[in-house]
């Protein structure tokens, strides 16, 4: 079972469901700009990725320089950001029970299967 946090206007995140798809996955769609996830379920995907949470951010987004981040924040403040503004959130990312992975390239996402 994967669980993806997807957006549909995006063409990365719709290629990489459909790949998933195409593989024969079991996916749960979450879209996350609808449904943002709570810090906790930011830092423990945080945590199944292996990577700062600058790392799964959108910092050329227009709300990451209207709150003044930067890329030398402490994941707090970070992850803090990313639940209250989900537009921050890196995407796609796919969610099994023991991993995580940022669907960028879209390749990627076949370590999970």
């Amino acid at each position: 079972m994967i669980t993806y946090w997807h957006n549909p206007r995006c063409s990365k995140s719709r290629a990489g469901l459909a790949l998933l798809e195409e593989r024969g996955a079991t996916v749960t769609v979450r879209f996350y700009l609808k449904d943002a996830p709570s810090e906790a379920e930011l830092t423990a995907v945080q945590a199944k990725l292996g990577v700062r949470a600058i790392d799964m951010m959108r910092k050329g987004e227009k709300i990451f320089k209207e709150l003044n981040l930067s890329t030398t924040d402490d994941d707090t403040r970070l992850i803090a950001a990313m639940a209250a503004h989900p537009i921050l959130i890196e995407r796609p990312i796919a969610i099994t029970e023991e991993t995580a992975i940022i669907g960028r390239p879209t390749e990627g996402l076949t370590a999970l299967l």
